[in-house]
């Protein structure tokens, strides 16, 4: 495989397959972004779900796992590859539209760095 792929995990970021990092504070390259709501394990389609909490408003962020630097199972935090505003930039998470719509990832695809293929 020729190019990264954002929906998989960077062999040196310390990912377990079913380790539970669901409440993991989240730490841009910049600061704390909040919290794991949700994670996602499928092949092809890794990502978190991130509560902003009051940072911004509450919003849910989807972040793919190619954007995992490392996760610190001791510190129970996951470092992210972005910047608080590339973080609050990012297109909404809305988990109505994850179920069935197969386009629905691109958009975070698109944002992230990975060109549609």
């Amino acid at each position: 495989m020729s190019a990264f792929d954002i929906w998989g995990y960077h062999p040196d970021a310390g990912y377990r397959r079913g380790a539970d990092i669901v409440g993991y504070k989240v730490e841009a390259t910049d600061g704390a972004i909040g919290k794991i709501d949700k994670h996602s394990e499928e092949v092809g389609a890794s990502y978190l779900v991130v509560d902003t909490g009051t940072w911004i408003f509450g919003k849910h962020v989807l972040l793919p796992a190619g954007t995992i630097r490392l996760i610190d199972t001791v510190e129970e935090k996951v470092y992210v590859d972005r910047t608080k505003e590339q973080i609050k930039d990012a297109p909404e998470f809305d988990e109505h539209k994850r179920a069935g719509e197969p386009s629905y990832l691109e958009q975070f695809a698109r944002y992230y760095g990975q060109p549609h293929m």
